[in-house]
């Protein structure tokens, strides 16, 4: 199973990030954005984990690649299982 969405920084967003450079560590506009990314990339992963009839996704991982500059891809994936309660 897999989810993937792709995303890209505003030139709003770069300005703001790079103000926050100057006087903070933490760079949270691009924080919120990592954070979105890969929200969405396991809410796909677990929709297309549903479609196949599974309820669980075992082994899941989460892999990032920047596809051009300022564009990024998140990939979320693992296995897709049904899990039964055991008696």
């Amino acid at each position: 199973m897999r989810g993937i969405t792709v995303r890209s920084r505003s030139v709003v967003g770069n300005l703001g990030a790079a103000l926050q450079t100057i006087v903070d560590g933490n760079i949270s506009i691009y924080t919120e954005l990592c954070e979105k990314a890969g929200e969405e990339a396991f809410e796909l992963m677990l929709r297309h984990a549903a479609a196949m009839g599974a309820n669980g996704v075992v082994a899941m991982r989460y892999d990032a690649n920047e596809m051009a500059q300022g564009v990024t891809e998140v990939l979320a994936y693992g296995t897709a299982v049904q899990v039964e309660a055991s008696t």
